[in-house]
């Protein structure tokens, strides 16, 4: 066996609702020896995203659901400290989905591994947000789905996370009226005065449907869904003919017990007349894409164009906390775990 001892967050239980203390376990796990063709990997960073948390339910998604006793799932920078390949080298910094632990075996060649090809001035763990995953669905589902036109306004609900924040900034970048919706008065100064969005409402002050309806006077033409539940609600009246709504998630909902009762974006969207156009999307449909985007995106952070902000663990035995402080919005920008240096 190796020489490594690798610790792992590890689905003990299936989440009734709001994650329990016992539904998520941190134990011990061996690492066992290469195979020809394998890399072992040290994970140095780790993304907590909202679609983890579905993937802990025993219902068949987009993706399959997390087995219980299995690691959970995620994305993570990490770097090679053995190899048996030729294709990755120690040293080499990859993304990986390595899931909640602190070491992962695979294949050098696996699907969804990619070798990072480091920028000056940005930031590693910034692979994993805004130049990474969360990023990358921003701009795609806004520039390929939404596919918006100068002059239009755009909304993106949690605007200062990740998503949020370079769909907004894109949306500046094309010549559109960019609004966001966030949870408090800092997050939404913040979004205005530092991301550059034209407005930003705050869904928790009370006057959703009003600030909304204030701060789009010309309607919407595209609504960016994360969040799903009143926010879409509120969106909903103020969508003009030939709106497009990219969903990416609805977050809202993810806590929820029976997701089955849950009134999701569609059921809303559908009941309008005119049914505006709108899907659910991926960011794996743009795969090919994968590293002119992240390139796009690094570009942009290392001019100062792109701005972002981070909330960090230390640690793995911190992410259950910290996943659950991000489901309910008490993170401030990407939410992330620094596992080791």
């Amino acid at each position: 066996m190796s020489n490594y001892t690798n610790r792992a967050v590890i689905l003990n239980k299936r989440p009734q609702g709001e994650i329990q203390d016992d539904d998520l376990l941190l134990e011990e796990r061996p690492v066992r020896d290469l195979k020809e063709g394998e890399v072992l990997a040290k994970v140095l960073w780790l993304s907590l995203d909202p679609y983890m948390r579905p993937r802990m339910n025993d219902a068949k998604g987009y993706m399959d659901p997390i087995g219980l006793g299995e690691v959970v799932v995620g994305e993570s920078v990490a770097r090679i400290v053995e190899s048996r390949s030729d294709n990755l080298k120690v040293g080499d910094l990859v993304t990986c989905y390595s899931g909640w632990q602190e070491y992962v075996v695979f294949p050098a060649d696996a699907e969804m591994v990619y070798k990072i090809d480091q920028k000056d001035n940005v930031p590693l763990q910034t692979y994993l947000g805004v130049a990474g995953m969360p990023g990358r669905t921003g701009y795609c589902g806004l520039m390929y789905v939404g596919q918006p036109k100068a002059g239009e306004t755009v909304v993106v609900s949690a605007a200062s996370g990740p998503v949020g924040t370079v769909v907004g900034q894109t949306a500046k970048k094309e010549g559109c009226r960019a609004v966001g919706v966030a949870g408090g008065p800092e997050k939404c100064r913040y979004v205005v005065e530092e991301l550059g969005f034209d407005a930003c409402v705050d869904y928790k002050a009370g006057n959703l449907e009003a600030d909304l309806k204030a701060a789009c006077p010309d309607g919407i033409d595209i609504y960016f869904e994360n969040v799903g539940g009143a926010v879409t609600r509120a969106v909903a009246p103020l969508l003009n003919p030939g709106a497009r709504v990219p969903i990416c998630g609805f977050v809202s909902a993810y806590n929820a017990e029976d997701m089955n009762s849950v009134e999701t974006p569609f059921h809303v969207l559908k009941a309008l007349d005119p049914v505006p156009e709108h899907r659910f999307f991926l960011v794996t449909e743009w795969q090919d894409r994968h590293q002119e985007i992240t390139n796009i995106l690094a570009d942009r952070i290392a001019s100062g164009e792109l701005k972002y902000r981070e909330t960090i663990a230390e640690g793995l035995a911190n992410a259950p906390e910290a996943f659950k402080g991000m489901l309910k919005g008490k993170n401030f920008g990407k939410q992330l775990v620094h596992i080791a240096d």
